[in-house]
């Protein structure tokens, strides 16, 4: 048994594939079934049922799924605490965000990191701000930006960052060329929707009293694809100003004002009060809210 096998094995329970465990591990199927055949030979136990449809944790398995988690994380600790004694910031760490904080915000921050502290490792974990929480209080994510508030008591939270959200039509759309609307006009419009997340819950409840009559032309899981199916006149949606100001820019959207309607989206950098974090991780707590000071500095002079 080695720690080799051991992530194999984790990775199979947790993807319930042999196949695409193998991915993961960039091992062929054939390997990956060798290393579980060792694995359960070390420990005399079947650990896996296999099935036409899906691989399901034995009750052996079950309990060495939980060990193996735990050793994994120490071996990787291990690793960050040895490399913690030294003068050179390094490591790896694993950060989590959503998929519009990665595309919008994220880039120009760890691009400056990158330049300051070249021997980290950067892994994202892009998933809804909730799975986020979960795996930053669980331990397998450092540090994490989500949408708040947040109420874990387990959890540091920083505020970071506070963006607008308005409504976002095509140019040629009748609303563009308006000083304000109503909540009414929008109403009718057809509408974009994301498929989930919190754009899609701010929206759900805006529009409740209109939910007889709202025709949502198309729900989408990507705000890259509702930015292109705005721009081209299919519907109007709700976004963060700064996630389309590029295509404000190039005039391909416009951002609208709504009376009544004043909504803001907060986010926070968290992770654990009562884990000693990596020398790697602290670096990038700092440069993010040193960022935040930058961002903040910048708002206030407009």
């Amino acid at each position: 048994m080695d720690f080799d096998q051991l992530a194999t094995f984790v990775y199979v329970a947790k993807l319930k594939s042999f196949s695409r465990a193998g991915q993961k591990v960039f091992r062929s199927q054939s390997a990956v079934s060798a290393q579980i055949r060792q694995l359960e030979q070390a420990y005399r136990a079947k650990l896996l049922d296999r099935s036409a449809k899906s691989v399901e944790l034995t009750p052996a398995g079950e309990v060495l799924f939980e060990y193996a988690e735990k050793l994994l994380r120490l071996r990787d600790e291990s690793v960050q605490g040895v490399a913690d004694r030294g003068d050179v910031v390094q490591g790896r760490v694993v950060f989590g965000a959503n998929e519009a904080t990665c595309l919008y915000l994220l880039p120009d921050i760890f691009a400056d990191f990158q330049k300051k502290y070249p021997l980290v490792h950067i892994s994202i974990y892009r998933n809804f701000s909730h799975k986020i929480l979960q795996r930053v209080e669980d331990g397998s994510v450092d540090v994490g930006i989500v949408t708040l508030p947040t109420k874990s008591p387990n959890l540091k939270v920083h505020h970071i960052y506070k963006d607008r959200m308005r409504f976002m039509v095509s140019t040629h759309n009748p609303l563009a060329h308006r000083g304000k609307v109503t909540l009414d006009e929008v109403a009718a419009q057809p509408q974009i929707f994301p498929r989930t997340g919190y754009t899609r819950q701010v929206l759900d409840k805006l529009f409740r009293p209109y939910r007889s009559r709202i025709q949502v032309t198309m729900e989408l899981p990507s705000i890259g694809m509702i930015k292109r199916f705005v721009a081209a006149d299919v519907g109007v949606s709700l976004i963060s100003e700064t996630f389309a100001k590029d295509q404000v820019k190039a005039g391909e959207v416009k951002l609208i004002n709504v009376e009544g309607v004043d909504l803001f989206r907060e986010l926070g950098l968290v992770y654990r009060r009562d884990r000693s974090l990596p020398r790697a991780a602290q670096a990038l707590i700092a440069m993010i809210r040193e960022h935040r000071k930058g961002h903040e500095g910048e708002a206030a002079a407009h």
